[in-house]
């Protein structure tokens, strides 16, 4: 139901359930925990979050959203990719509805191919998302996207969401892969650091957390290894440390 590889230390992770158009359950939620969990215990510096076939991602499986558990499942699923302190891409290939709109702007950046369409539904079945899924998807594609997909019910194509901010490029799987394997030879704890200064900007400046992961970066390795990258003209060979 999900198929995970890693090349180039960037992890794939592809949802796999092309008879139901890659919705969401309880056990793919799991999975999906499980499988971010895996890559980054491989040391994968960046991952990318796709489907197989046409679909990204349709949505809940009707026959589970209306069980218990369901919604626990799901907001641990985007939480988990939503606090993965490497970049992780979604590859949107197709449909992103609901769950899959929910799953496409967990993740840090989007790519989307000309099949993608964002959308949550909600309102026409009497559900609802969570507040940070609200915030978070006014925050990406502006007030008015916001509102458009989640009062009027409508679909935004691919176009017009990279248009809007909700995508950050055009593009296919070997694109996402390729622009994720850069990221993956950029500075790790640089990309920590900025990861949770703009992911959590609830976060006071003098916050714990926040001030340890700047001072990190600034008596590591990598800041070593990258002046001395500049002196010698030569590409920096991040280590994470």
């Amino acid at each position: 139901m999900i198929n995970v590889s890693t090349a180039d230390a960037v992890g794939l992770l592809e949802l796999d359930r092309p008879d139901r158009r890659n919705a969401l359950d309880v056990a793919q939620c799991h999975r999906i925990v499980e499988a971010v969990g895996g890559l980054l215990a491989d040391g994968v510096r960046a991952i990318v979050v796709t489907g197989s076939g046409s679909s990204f991602c349709s949505g809940a499986d009707f026959g589970e959203v209306y069980t218990d558990g369901f919604r626990d499942a799901l907001h641990a699923a985007l939480r988990t990719v939503d606090e993965a302190p490497v970049p992780v891409v979604a590859a949107v290939n197709g449909p992103a509805i609901g769950a899959g709109t929910q799953l496409a702007i967990a993740c840090d950046l989007r790519i989307a191919a000309p099949g993608a369409v964002f959308g949550v539904p909600t309102a026409r079945i009497g559900l609802a998302v969570d507040p940070w899924t609200v915030r978070r998807l006014a925050r990406l594609g502006g007030g008015g996207t916001a509102r458009a997909i989640l009062v009027a019910c409508d679909t935004v194509g691919a176009d017009l969401a990279h248009a809007r901010g909700l995508v950050d490029r055009l593009g296919d799987r070997a694109e996402a892969l390729a622009w994720a394997a850069e990221m993956a030879t950029l500075a790790p704890l640089t990309l920590r650091y900025n990861l949770l200064a703009l992911d959590r900007a609830d976060l006071a400046d003098d916050d714990a957390e926040l001030v340890a992961a700047f001072e990190a970066c600034w008596s590591s390795d990598d800041r070593r290894e990258g002046q001395a990258a500049r002196l010698e003209k030569r590409p920096a060979v991040f280590h994470g440390r």
